[in-house]
């Protein structure tokens, strides 16, 4: 059964970068893309930040991250990267790591199946 295992969040300071990562344990032959979604309140939605394909590499990004995020993969390593430079205090959530049916940044959350436990990431001004 696939696993789904996030690192790299933490604080910054505005206009700071981290790069989280998303390590998969199991097989993603399954599943066509992995993707960042990403939750500032519990009681908020979870909002897809940016997706990649497993295979060809495609990309998407939300308008809000756009120049700012680069999502990368390494299939030998089975890792997924996020690389957030420029951050701003509205990027503080929780980001979580998924895959599911479909492109991901495009399904609705209860529709994806795999989920990470959650990096905490926290921007100050």
């Amino acid at each position: 059964q696939l696993r789904l295992v996030e690192s790299g969040g933490g604080s910054v300071q505005a206009g700071g970068s981290l790069r989280l990562s998303c390590t998969a344990s199991g097989s993603t032959s399954d599943y066509y893309a992995i993707g960042w979604f990403r939750r500032q309140a519990p009681e908020q939605d979870f909002e897809g930040v940016s997706c990649i394909s497993i295979s060809d590499g495609r990309t998407y990004y939300r308008d809000s991250v756009k120049g700012r995020f680069t999502i990368s993969r390494d299939n030998a390593k089975n890792t997924v990267y996020l690389q957030m430079n420029s951050l701003k205090p509205e990027d503080t959530a929780v980001y979580y790591c998924t895959t599911g049916p479909g492109y991901v940044c495009h399904e609705a959350p209860r529709n994806l199946e795999v989920w990470g436990q959650g990096t905490l990431v926290t921007v100050s001004s």
